[in-house]
Parts: C-alpha cells; sequence; structure tokens
C-alpha cells in the first residue's frame, strides 16, 4: 500500500467515520464528535476519501496508516476510547456497531 499523507487528527476522523457508518447511518451526534476531532475543511476531505472507498480499501489505509504513525498500546487504547465515545453519542449502541467494535479491537491488536 502506498504511504498514506494524514495527519494522526486525519486518520482518527476517518476510523471515526469508519466506525460510525457500522450500522449504515452516520447521525448528526457522530459527525459532530468527529469534527470536534479536525478543523471542518479536513473533515470534509477525509469525508469525500471515504465515500469513494470500499470497506477494504478502508481496512487497508486505516492498518496502514497506524503503522506509519507508530500507534503504540497506549494510542490504541485512547483510540478505541474515541471510537467507543462515538458509538454512543446519539444514545444507540446497537449490534452492528458492538460487531464493528470487536472487529476493530482484533485488528489492533494485530498492529
Amino acid at each position: 500500500m502506498n504511504r498514506i499523507d494524514w495527519t494522526r487528527d486525519e486518520l482518527v476522523a476517518y476510523i471515526l467515520l469508519f466506525a460510525a457508518n457500522a450500522d449504515f447511518k452516520e447521525s448528526e451526534e457522530e459527525r459532530q464528535l468527529i469534527i470536534s476531532k479536525v478543523d471542518p475543511a479536513s473533515f470534509k476531505e477525509i469525508h469525500e476519501e471515504f465515500e469513494a472507498d470500499n470497506d477494504y480499501q478502508g481496512l487497508k489505509k486505516i492498518t496502514a496508516s497506524l503503522e506509519q504513525h507508530l500507534y503504540t498500546k497506549e494510542d490504541i487504547d485512547l483510540l478505541l476510547e474515541d471510537i467507543k465515545a462515538l458509538f454512543f453519542a446519539d444514545g444507540d449502541f446497537d449490534i452492528t456497531e458492538q460487531n464493528m467494535l470487536r472487529c476493530l479491537e482484533r485488528l489492533f491488536k494485530t498492529l
């Protein structure tokens, strides 16, 4: 995979977008939480990139970028806390979001 030229904040925004769309809908609360992590212009750019990617491309970009930014176990733990906060942002942590969280936890353990 080619180098992804995202900042750490842009990477977090992409991962949160990936997670927010686990249930195929992106609530306004989830959207606002993601925007709080990155400036609105970067959010728009990352959102457009996310929309153009399929799940496989998204996962490859996420893993490559996490490795590129040398995420530690502590960084991953903080990222997972952000993901959990995102899932609770709309007040509904449904089964698809629970499964996405498990999937991301397993994926991050491989890094």
